[in-house]
C-alpha cells in the first residue's frame, strides 16, 4: 500500500470517526412539541422561563439572554451577579423575537406555558426546548430542570445542583420535626398585590418546598381547578388564609406599599397567625414567580429565618 493510499485512508477513517463521535454528542430530548436535537457545541443560550435562568446559573452556565422577572424590567434580583451583562429579550408574557434573532441563540430554553405559534416561530431560530409539565404538578420543576440540563449535556451537574436542595431540606426538616408540632404546620404563601391579596396555590414550586422541610402547604380551596392563584381577597376576607404559618410575598414596590397598608389594619390584626408572630414578608420574585435550585435556596433561607426566630 502506498504512503498516499495509506493517509487517504487513514483520514477517511478519522473524518468518520470525528462524525459518529459528534453524532453522539448531540442530544434529544423529549419535549412539549415532540423530540428535538441539540447540537453538542450549543454555548450560546437564551432563556424564556425564569426559571430556566435559575437552572442555567445554578450550573454556572452564561446565559446571552434572557426575560425579565414579575414586576420588574430585569432578572430576578436574586440572579443579578450570577448573570452580569445579560440582555433582556422581552417578559413572561411577550417575547421581543428580533431581539432573540440577534443574539444567535444555539438553543432556546423555554416555558412549558410557550404557545405552539411561537414555538413554531421560535424553532426556526434555534432548537427549542418546552417541558411538557404544568407549574401546578407537584415535583414539576425538577422535571423542567433535568430536561433543561440534558438539552445542554450537563445531566451530571443537575443532579448535584437538585440533591443539594434535597439535602438541605431534609435538614430543616429536622428542625420543623422537633420544634413544631404536627397539627401546626399549615403554611399559606400570598402574594400582596395594589388590588388585594392573592393565595398562591399548595401545588406550586413554593407548596412542595414547604411539604417537604415538613409543613403543610394549603391555598383554602380558593382556587379553580390548574391556576396558579387565586382571585384578589378583600382585607375582610383575609380570614380564609388564617392558618398556622403565613409567608407574604411581594414583587414590586406597589406591592409592598399595599402590604404595609394592609398590615395597618384591624382586619389584618385580628389574625391568629399575625397574633402568635408566624408570619414572614418574603421576595415574591421568588417565592411567586419562578422555581429551581438557587430559587430554593433562597426559599430554604426564609423558612429557616423564621423558624430560628420562633424557636428561640
Amino acid at each position: 500500500m502506498s504512503l498516499i493510499h495509506h493517509l487517504k485512508r487513514v483520514s477517511a477513517v478519522s473524518i468518520i470517526a470525528l462524525a459518529t463521535s459528534a453524532a453522539l454528542a448531540d442530544v434529544t430530548v423529549a419535549t412539549k412539541y415532540g423530540e428535538v436535537t441539540v447540537k453538542d457545541n450549543a454555548t450560546q443560550v437564551v432563556t424564556l422561563a425564569e426559571s430556566a435562568l435559575d437552572v442555567m446559573s445554578a450550573i454556572d452556565v452564561e446565559v446571552a439572554g434572557s426575560v425579565a422577572t414579575r414586576g420588574s424590567d430585569t432578572v430576578s434580583r436574586y440572579l443579578e451577579d450570577k448573570q452580569a451583562g445579560i440582555q433582556i429579550v422581552g417578559t413572561a408574557r411577550e417575547t421581543n423575537i428580533e431581539a432573540v434573532i440577534g443574539l444567535r441563540p444555539d438553543v432556546i430554553l423555554a416555558s412549558s406555558s410557550l404557545p405552539k405559534a411561537q414555538y413554531d416561530v421560535l424553532s426556526k431560530i434555534a432548537p427549542t426546548i418546552v417541558p411538557d409539565t404544568t407549574s401546578t404538578t407537584p415535583g414539576s420543576w425538577k422535571q423542567d430542570a433535568r430536561l433543561y440540563g440534558k438539552a445542554i449535556g450537563q445531566s451530571d451537574a443537575i443532579e448535584q445542583a437538585l440533591k443539594a436542595v434535597d439535602d438541605r431540606a431534609a435538614s430543616i426538616k429536622e428542625k420543623v420535626d422537633a420544634n413544631i408540632p404536627a397539627d401546626q404546620r399549615t403554611a399559606f404563601i400570598a402574594r400582596w398585590m395594589p388590588q388585594g391579596a392573592i393565595v398562591m396555590s399548595k401545588d406550586l414550586f413554593v407548596g412542595s418546598l414547604l411539604n417537604q422541610v415538613g409543613f403543610k402547604a394549603d391555598d383554602g380551596g380558593l382556587l379553580k381547578p390548574g391556576r396558579p392563584h387565586s382571585s384578589p381577597l378583600s382585607l375582610e376576607n383575609l380570614s380564609t388564609i388564617d392558618g398556622d404559618w403565613l409567608f407574604l410575598a411581594t414583587l414590586n414596590d406597589d406591592g409592598k406599599e399595599a402590604l404595609d397598608a394592609a398590615k395597618k389594619s384591624p382586619a389584618f390584626a385580628r389574625l391568629d397567625v399575625v397574633k402568635s408572630n408566624h408570619t414572614a414578608t418574603v421576595d415574591g420574585q421568588v417565592w411567586s414567580s419562578t422555581s429551581g435550585p438557587l430559587a430554593a435556596h433562597v426559599i430554604l433561607d426564609d423558612i429557616e429565618a423564621l423558624l430560628e426566630a420562633n424557636t428561640q
